[in-house]
């Protein structure tokens, strides 16, 4: 027997648990069988007339058999206890099934399809009525192709279907089956699959369908998923005229009018027509519908977020671009649309839009949800929470996002004098100081007494001193004069003594070097903008005292479910802040930390540092105001640190035909570097502004020069001590002194000096 036969099952449902289970090596499919109904998968059958020889003598028999086929080592096993009743035609189909009618069609348009399509499975799902239209005659005049059958009853609510056939749609979904033949003779039944099918994403949506002509398929309530089920031929059938002897029957194949809008009555358009055993039109089946919208109008919500989207107001007009504007441009010019773009009511309010009691979504996310926009652009990250509301495009670029802090009040003008040197270079410095000193003053007495030996040798005064020995002759003035010259100040006299005038020379030449290098990091410090503190890591933010926040309640979610103790912490202070400008004001406060992307944080913290004119509209009235900063502000600063990179992606409603195209031109967007270039575009006047910032804090001021005001305080403080200090000597010590004569002050010092 020619061709490669592989494993084919038939099952009952089992009387106990109501459940059958196929098993295909590691594989599992779960299927639905009503009783006395079989569901098989068929795979590259070629001798299916022997199967089904042996299959028709199982339905004579009616009772549990069991049959072995051997070719090339693959075993074929058939165990089903079936009825009689199931080869029965259905008095329905009774003269369709006797002419073939339907199942021709249904083979000629899946072969014809193959040519232009590759199918890598075949789901169908039928009932009683139609079971009788796939025998094995089917099968055999397909193209290799896996199939997948699934057989339900008249009386199950496919709205909600019972574990074995949602597990069956699910196997079908996870298998890949990208073409679905629906034949349910019930169009209800049809609809609210269909309807639970894109409503829980357990049918693909995108994939080629084949259904039944049935008008209860086209009703306003369902006019939503024509919207997103493009790819579908509906199957209509007419019967030959009874009085014309050479009329056939022939079937009417059409499909939805998409792109063009739906407007009040569905109205399908012909795709061709079959009629004896050939199409009429022979035309492309299933052709794509998205790669030439018509220049049909896609409505576009939009949210104002830097960078995917900027709104300029001029005057009464607003001109809007971005990088997801630029992104929509570009697909309109490829897919051949217009957008038309328009924003969600009271979106100041709610923005991108929360769940309200009454279970509907406001802002941008429930425009889509609502179906009264085809896309979305607004900064939407990809994340589950948006993907079970709506459609995402494949992440066109990645965003830091971090939080918005204040900075400290802590103020270190005064350390300028310190800052150039380290503690350690200050310590060693002054070390160096006090050494360099005594030396000094020991070098000075040495070379006095060599000076008062030699004076005696030669006869003269012993009280006549060596020249410039006086600088250093007190531990004091040593010190003094070490430090003057540390000061690049000159000596008053050379001092004598080479063994002083060569230690003078060295420690000038080190001076030198020190005050070279303590100027030239002193104009570093004061041509640099002053040095800030602030917090750059979530281990910082938690430590701190600052409440947390950001917009809406998946925001704090995302915190709340985070697994590390720093992520439960700032949970644990996060605040919900819907309004960014509130928010912003907040952290100037120094009590508050935004959560956002970093290039929307930048545009907040530029914006408010430049006094950006910012309308605000109340319930009454519209006024401007600007935004300054007042002397007891603090400056804003975005956290180094990024606290997720999160991926960014244009939105589409639920199960949308358009994602599939629009993710490959945005592959290609993003390849050529064009989301890179418009983002650079958008942030570069917000760049601009931060470059001017800095440069204002780069120049000289006064509060950059406490450190010498300070310096200035100490040494009058320090003089005012000496000389209250002085004051009570003269007071308490001089004046009480017996030798005291306040009109002979000159004895009474040389009274003083000799006893010394």
């Amino acid at each position: 027997m020619a061709g490669t036969i592989m494993p084919l099952t038939l099952f009952s449902r089992s009387p106990r648990s109501g459940k059958t289970r196929y098993l295909s090596g590691s594989r599992s499919l779960w299927a639905i069988i009503p009783p006395q109904k079989v569901c098989y998968l068929i795979e590259n059958i070629d001798s299916i007339s022997f199967i089904s020889f042996q299959l028709q003598q199982a339905i004579n028999v009616g009772t549990k058999q069991h049959f072995e086929f051997s070719k090339q080592n693959i075993n074929l096993k058939l165990r089903a206890p079936i009825s009689r009743a199931v080869s029965k035609a259905s008095p329905i189909l009774e003269d369709i099934y006797e002419q073939k009618d339907l199942e021709f069609v249904l083979v000629d348009l899946l072969n014809h399809a193959g040519r232009y399509h590759d199918f890598t499975c075949v789901a169908v799902i039928c009932d009683a009525i139609y079971y009788n239209v796939f025998d094995g005659a089917f099968f055999k005049r397909i193209d290799t192709v896996p199939f997948v059958m699934i057989v339900v009853e008249e009386y199950d609510d496919l709205l909600s279907p019972n574990f074995d056939i949602l597990e069956a749609l699910r196997e079908a979904r996870r298998d890949g089956c990208n073409m679905y033949i629906i034949l349910l003779a019930n169009g209800l039944q049809a609809a609210r699959l269909l309807k639970f099918g894109d409503r829980h994403r357990v049918l693909d949506t995108r994939a080629k369908y084949i259904i039944l002509h049935d008008y209860r398929l086209f009703h306003s309530d369902l006019h939503y998923l024509w919207k997103r089920i493009v790819n579908v031929i509906f199957l209509k059938h007419h019967r030959k005229i009874g009085s014309v002897a050479k009329s056939q029957a022939w079937f009417d194949l059409s499909t939805v009018p998409f792109p063009n809008p739906i407007k009040g009555v569905f109205v399908p358009r012909r795709v061709d027509l079959w009629k004896s055993g050939k199409f009429h039109y022979n035309t492309v089946p299933f052709a794509d519908k998205t790669s030439n919208l018509n220049d049909e109008v896609l409505h576009v919500v939009y949210l104002d977020h830097v960078p995917s989207v900027v709104v300029v107001n001029s005057n009464e007009t607003g001109q809007i671009g971005g990088v997801e504007i630029e992104i929509i441009n570009t697909l309109s010019e490829k897919m051949n649309f217009r957008p038309k773009l328009y924003q969600p009511m009271n979106v100041e309010l709610h923005k991108w839009g929360q769940k309200q009691p009454n279970g509907s979504f406001s802002g941008l996310l429930g425009e889509m949800v609502n179906g009264r926009a085809d896309l979305a652009l607004g900064n939407l990250q990809y994340t589950p929470y948006h993907l079970e509301l709506i459609d995402l495009s494949i992440p066109y670029t990645s965003q830091c996002w971090t939080f918005l802090t204040p900075e400290a009040l802590t103020d270190n003008s005064w350390k300028t004098l310190l800052l150039p040197f380290k503690l350690y270079m200050w310590i060693a410095v002054l070390l160096v100081l006090l050494i360099t000193g005594t030396i000094f003053y020991g070098l000075a007495r040495y070379q006095t007494y060599l000076h008062g030996l030699k004076r005696q040798e030669e006869n003269e005064k012993a009280d006549s001193k060596p020249v410039g020995l006086y600088l250093f002759g007190e531990i004091i003035n040593s010190i003094l004069y070490t430090y003057g010259m540390l000061l690049v100040v000159s000596l008053p006299k050379l001092p004598t003594g080479w063994s002083i005038r060569f230690l003078t020379g060295w420690y000038w030449l080190y001076c030198i070097l020190l005050v070279v290098s303590y100027r030239a990091s002193m104009t570093a410090i004061l041509a640099n903008p002053a040095p800030r503190v602030t917090i750059d890591t979530l281990v910082e933010l938690a430590a701190s005292k600052l409440t947390c926040g950001g917009w809406g309640i998946e925001t704090k979610n995302f915190f709340q479910d985070s697994l590390d103790e720093i992520g439960q912490k700032i949970s644990d202070r996060f605040e919900i802040s819907n309004d960014p400008n509130i928010a912003a004001d907040k952290v100037a406060q120094g009590t508050f930390a935004y959560y956002d992307n970093k290039n929307f944080l930048k545009y907040i913290t530029v914006r408010r540092q430049n006094g950006f004119i910012m309308e605000t509209i109340d319930n009454t009235t519209n006024f401007t105001s600007i935004s300054t900063k007042s002397n007891n502000e603090r400056n804003l600063h975005i956290m180094s640190d990024c606290v997720v990179n999160i991926p960014i992606s244009i939105g589409f409603h639920k199960n949308s035909p358009l994602k599939p195209l629009t993710d490959i031109y945005i592959t290609r967007i993003v390849e050529v570097g064009l989301v890179e270039k418009w983002l650079n575009d958008a942030m570069y006047t917000i760049k601009t502004l931060e470059t001017n910032e800095e440069e204002i804090k780069a120049l000289m001021n006064l509060k950059k020069l406490y450190g010498a005001f300070i310096a200035l305080a100490i040494g009058y403080f320090l003089s005012v001590m000496c000389l209250i200090g002085e004051l009570a000597h003269w007071n308490c010590v001089v004046k009480k002194d017996p030798n005291y004569d306040k009109y002979a002050l000159h004895k009474y010092y040389e009274k003083i000096n000799k006893k010394q």
